[in-house]
């Protein structure tokens, strides 16, 4: 069993900056592939950031340049930093981990954490 826990979200103002931390359970980077999601209210959820299976990182084109995603693997954690923040990046954000395994698909997610960036 896989356990994500989000920290790091909070009120912020634009142009301002976060980062947000997810602590997984165990030793999993090696199995599956870590990513940072977000759902705004009336919105779908959609990827913001990822490393990809291919050990790449992809990130949402209306976040490019502003926000990286990096991990510690001795302290199993993924972050989120999110620079230059817009009121559009308002919405709560979820870390997720995602395994392929032939035809079937394993996702773990988060609590989330709410982010809000507002004057």
């Amino acid at each position: 069993q896989v356990q994500l826990v989000e920290s790091g979200g909070g009120l912020v103002q634009p142009g301002g900056s976060l980062r947000l931390s997810c602590a997984a359970s165990g030793s999993i980077f090696s199995t599956y592939a870590m990513g940072w999601y977000r759902q705004a209210p009336g919105k779908q959820r959609e990827l913001v950031a990822a490393f990809t299976s291919a050990n790449r990182t992809n990130y949402a084109d209306s976040v490019k340049g502003r926000f990286t995603i990096s991990r510690d693997n001795a302290k199993n954690t993924v972050y989120l930093q999110m620079n230059s923040l817009k009121p559009e990046d308002t919405a709560v954000y979820y870390c997720n981990a995602r395994r392929t395994k032939g035809i079937y698909r394993y996702d773990y997610w988060g609590q989330g954490t709410q982010v809000t960036v507002s004057s």
